[in-house]
C-alpha cells in the first residue's frame, strides 16, 4: 500500500475486525500510547467496533496535556515581559495556567506568536536583535530533533537573543511508570509510531521482558490501528511478549540515527514532572551544559514557581488511563473547549478533546456498544 486512502478501506477493516474477534477468547486491555492514535480511534469508532473482550485504554501520549502547570505558568511569566517575543505552536495557547493562558497574555499586550517550526522562531531572533525570542519547546521524542537543531543553529549563528523554554518528555520511562502503578490494568501497548520513527525500538525489548507485555509499534490510520490491535491480541493469546513493528513504512529498528545524534548533543536526560501524573525519573530532557546559555528558564529566572492543580479536574486520571473522559463530572459541563479546566480538553491530541469533538458525551451502555459494533461503518 502506498497511499493514505488505502489505510481507510472498509472491507479490509472488517476483515481485520473479524480476525480480532476470532482471536480474542478472553478479556484484554490494551493502551494506545499516542494522543494522535486516540483521536483516530474515537473519530472512527474503532473502540466501539472491537469485540467486547478487547478494551482500549487511552494513555498519556499528548505532549501538550502532560506539560506541567508550573511550566505553563513559567511560559506565562516570560511571555508577559515587554522585551520578549514568545513563540509557540498554536495548541499551547489555550492550555490553562493558574488563572490565565497565553491567549490572555496576548490580549493583555504580550507579544505571543504562533509558529510552525522552532526555525521560524530562530528567524525572528535574527530579524529582531533588540528583542528576546523564546520558543516553547515541548513534546515527546518526535519534536526534539527540530528543537535541538534550532539551538544548535542559534549557537552557530551567534544569536544570543534566542532561547528555549524546555518541557520535553520521553515515552519509555512513562511506560515503566504506568506498569508499576498499583492500579495498572494494561496488558499490552500500541507504541507511538512517530516516536519510534525518531528513536527506533531499542528501548522497548527490556520493557516487554520485564513486564511481560507485548508492544506493537502502530501508525495512525484505521487499518494501522486495527493491525496493531490484531497483533497485540495474537501475542496475548499465545502468551508472548515482544516488540513488533506494524508501521514499517515509517519506522526502522534503529530509528533516525542523525536525529538521535542531534538530540544527544544538545539535550541530557533529566527527571520531569508530568501534569496530573507527577514526577517520573529520567522521563525528560533539558539542555546540556554546552547549551545552557539558551535555557529560558534560567535566563529569565523563573525557576521558583510552584502551583496546584484545580481539584475538580481529573485529567491526571484520564492521562493514566484510570478513567475515560466521560467519567469526570466536569466533562462537557464546567469543562469545555471554551472553558477548559485541563489541557486534555484543548489539545489537538487530548482524550477529552477527542470525546467532546466526536460527541462522546456520555459513557456508552453495553447495549449501545453492541449496536455500534453491528451498525457502524468501521471507517469515516
Amino acid at each position: 500500500m502506498k497511499y493514505i486512502d488505502e489505510f481507510n478501506d472498509p472491507d479490509l477493516a472488517r476483515r481485520l475486525l473479524d480476525e480480532i474477534r476470532a482471536t480474542a477468547t478472553r478479556p484484554w486491555a490494551l493502551m494506545e500510547v499516542c494522543g494522535g492514535q486516540t483521536h483516530s480511534i474515537i473519530r472512527h469508532g474503532i473502540d466501539q467496533l472491537l469485540p467486547e473482550q478487547v478494551e482500549l485504554i487511552h494513555g498519556p501520549g499528548c505532549p501538550v496535556c502532560v506539560t506541567p502547570l508550573e511550566v505553563i505558568d513559567k511560559a506565562l511569566e516570560i511571555a508577559s515581559r515587554p522585551e520578549v517575543i514568545f513563540c509557540s505552536f498554536g495548541d499551547m495557547l489555550r492550555v490553562p495556567g493558574t488563572g490565565r493562558d497565553l491567549f490572555r497574555v496576548k490580549g493583555e499586550g504580550g507579544d505571543v506568536r504562533v509558529v510552525y517550526s522552532p526555525l521560524d522562531a530562530l528567524e525572528l531572533a535574527r530579524r529582531h536583535p533588540d528583542r528576546e525570542v523564546v520558543f516553547f519547546a515541548i513534546g515527546f521524542e518526535t519534536t526534539a530533533p527540530a528543537n535541538a537543531m534550532a539551538v544548535h543553529q542559534a549557537r552557530r549563528l551567534g544569536l544570543g537573543n534566542f532561547s528555549l523554554l524546555v518541557s520535553h518528555v520521553r515515552v519509555p520511562p512513562a511506560i515503566e511508570a504506568i506498569m508499576t502503578a498499583p492500579e495498572c490494568r494494561v496488558q499490552g501497548f500500541l507504541a507511538a509510531g512517530h516516536v519510534c520513527s525518531v528513536m527506533g525500538t531499542a528501548e522497548y525489548p527490556e520493557l516487554t521482558e520485564r513486564f511481560r507485555v507485548p508492544m506493537v509499534v502502530t501508525g495512525f490510520e484505521p487499518l494501522d490501528i486495527l493491525e496493531g490491535i490484531r497483533r497485540a491480541v495474537r501475542q496475548l493469546e499465545r502468551g508472548e511478549h515482544r516488540v513488533e513493528n506494524a508501521y514499517p513504512r515509517a519506522v526502522r529498528e534503529e530509528g533516525n540515527p542523525a536525529a538521535v545524534r542531534m538530540i544527544e548533543e544538545v539535550f541530557e536526560v533529566t527527571d520531569r514532572a508530568w501534569r496530573g501524573i507527577g514526577r517520573i525519573p529520567g522521563s525528560g530532557w533539558r539542555l546540556s551544559d554546552a547549551f545552557r546559555a539558551f535555557d529560558a528558564e534560567h535566563r529569565f529566572d523563573v525557576t521558583g514557581i510552584r502551583t496546584e492543580e484545580p481539584a475538580e479536574c481529573r485529567s491526571g486520571e484520564v492521562l493514566q488511563g484510570l478513567i475515560k473522559p466521560t467519567e469526570c463530572a466536569a466533562f462537557g459541563t464546567t469543562c469545555t473547549p471554551r472553558t477548559p479546566l485541563g489541557a486534555t480538553m484543548v489539545s489537538s491530541e487530548g482524550a477529552c478533546a477527542a470525546y467532546y469533538l466526536y460527541r462522546r458525551m456520555n459513557a456508552p451502555t453495553p447495549q449501545a456498544e453492541g449496536a455500534a459494533r453491528e451498525e457502524m461503518n468501521p471507517v469515516a
